[in-house]
């Protein structure tokens, strides 16, 4: 692949990468524990957790390198974070490279959807508050 060609190929990777360097920005000058970012709409009107709760604190804590205090606000928002950061790896290499990236699985995204409703479920009874933001 030529350098014309591997360029344009490499454009929306290094895009997303720019518009996540944005958001990190945004975080580090408005600390979401100290700054009024928008409430959650699910959580105002009916007081249970949804998913993302907890996830701007989380990304700005993980911004300032405090692991710990990222996890308490949302443990998903951390790990899908990590698995973020790899599946845009693997994107940019195929872009370089000019393989393409199979779709993952249906029982890698039906595993998915399943983890993402049981965190909900049990960020929301007695036994998982420790997952509660």
């Amino acid at each position: 692949m030529n350098t014309s060609v591997r360029s344009r190929a490499t454009g929306p990777p290094l895009l997303a990468a720019g518009v996540a360097g944005a958001l990190v920005a945004v975080l580090s000058v408005r600390d979401p524990r100290t700054s009024t970012y928008l409430p959650c709409p699910i959580h105002a009107a009916t007081g249970l957790w949804c998913p993302g709760c907890g996830a701007t604190r989380a990304f700005g804590d993980l911004i300032r390198g405090d692991v710990a205090s990222a996890i308490s606000a949302n443990l998903l928002a951390v790990v899908l974070a990590i698995a973020g950061i790899g599946v845009w790896g693997m994107w940019m290499r195929a872009r370089m490279t000019g393989t393409t990236v199979r779709r993952p699985p249906a029982i890698l995204i039906g595993s998915a959807v399943v983890v993402v409703c049981a965190f909900t479920i049990l960020r929301n009874v007695p036994a998982g508050s420790w997952l509660a933001p």
